[in-house]
């Protein structure tokens, strides 16, 4: 498979295609970021979610040790590409066995782990994604967190999983400091900051003194993330086709947001391999950075085109029109999950 379709301009080069034989083609150490979602594979084989058809897509191993061969192709080249002392984030979860009342959860994010660091990549730290437990059981009919569980025999019951950002440090001194300094400027998520501290914003003295900047460090460098808004992410539901199962998840634009802040500089290169709908590559551009995405599927390419014509439109019309978009499709997404 050849790469059917690009976009290259200034700001983004996207391409609809496979990861694996566009990843060969770049540079070494090109890449100062990557942050992406892989498919979350399951132990039974193939993948929480299909996406299509095809045998090229990671969602379609057929064993849990057929995934991580692939994908561990993936995490070489993402090495090799990457600058060193440079970070890579990868979005994950535990993953149920099933939906039974009796089953277990496999250590997804560990065996993500596990690969990176047999690749040469450091383990950095793992921030948790707080969900909200009614919402996840409304949200897939989860009988372990059903409230008739621990009436009838709470032994069954169990936890709304998590999602977690796994970041990682290719070996070696990064030759280009990754540097704030006025401190952080903007906060990405939906704890407000102190009245009183707003006039700190973009301090130019004594940086021990940016009480602003203090304050989204600290929520920043907590391990829990229990503020980002779940529902703050791009469209997604002209993207769906025939082939979709029921499943809308784009990754969080809040956790892009300080990806982007705390592990790259304004200009700098950003990479996902696997690109969805856009999300990653709309976030680099809406921050001043630059995009390479790759996807496999069609809809998925089509959709992150359009999301990334709004991410090089500062229009508030624009803004308003692609969430209003994405809240409008929602609820019906969520009320078809299983």
């Amino acid at each position: 498979m050849a790469i059917a379709d690009q976009h290259l301009n200034d700001h983004y080069a996207v391409y609809l295609g496979d990861s694996c034989e566009l990843l060969p083609k770049l540079k070494d150490e090109s890449v100062h970021l990557s942050i992406y979602s892989p498919p979350f594979a399951t132990e039974r084989g193939g993948a929480l979610y299909h996406y299509t058809s095809s045998e090229r897509d990671l969602s379609n191993s057929r064993t849990y040790n057929e995934f991580f061969q692939h994908y561990e192709f993936i995490v070489r080249e993402i090495y090799r590409l990457t600058l060193p002392g440079r970070m890579s984030g990868v979005h994950a979860t535990d993953i149920p066995t099933g939906n039974s009342g009796c089953d277990a959860l496999s250590d997804f994010p560990g065996d993500i782990i596990r690969l990176h660091r047999k690749l040469g990549f450091d383990y950095t730290g793992r921030y948790c994604i707080w969900k909200e437990p009614l919402g996840v059981r409304n949200r897939t009919m989860a009988k372990n967190l059903a409230h008739k569980t621990i009436v009838d025999d709470s032994s069954k019951c169990s936890v709304a999983s998590a999602d977690y950002l796994l970041m990682f440090r290719k070996k070696g001194q990064n030759p280009i400091p990754i540097n704030h300094p006025n401190g952080l400027l903007e906060y990405a998520g939906e704890r407000q900051i102190p009245q009183e501290l707003i006039s700190y914003r973009g301090w130019k003295g004594n940086q021990i003194e940016n009480r602003y900047s203090h304050w989204i460090w600290r929520q920043y460098a907590s391990a829990f993330w229990d503020d980002i808004r779940i529902d703050r992410v791009l469209p997604f539901r002209e993207a769906r086709d025939e082939e979709d199962e029921k499943h809308c998840h784009p990754l969080q634009l809040d956790v892009i947001d300080r990806c982007l802040v705390l592990w790259s500089n304004p200009g700098e290169v950003v990479l996902t391999p696997f690109m969805g709908v856009g999300s990653e590559v709309y976030g680099a551009v809406s921050n001043g950075r630059k995009a390479v995405g790759c996807e496999l599927k069609p809809s998925y390419y089509r959709q992150s085109l359009k999301n990334l014509e709004f991410a090089l439109s500062n229009t508030t019309k624009q803004n308003e029109l692609l969430f209003n978009d994405h809240a409008r499709a929602k609820t019906k997404c969520h009320e078809s999950e299983t």
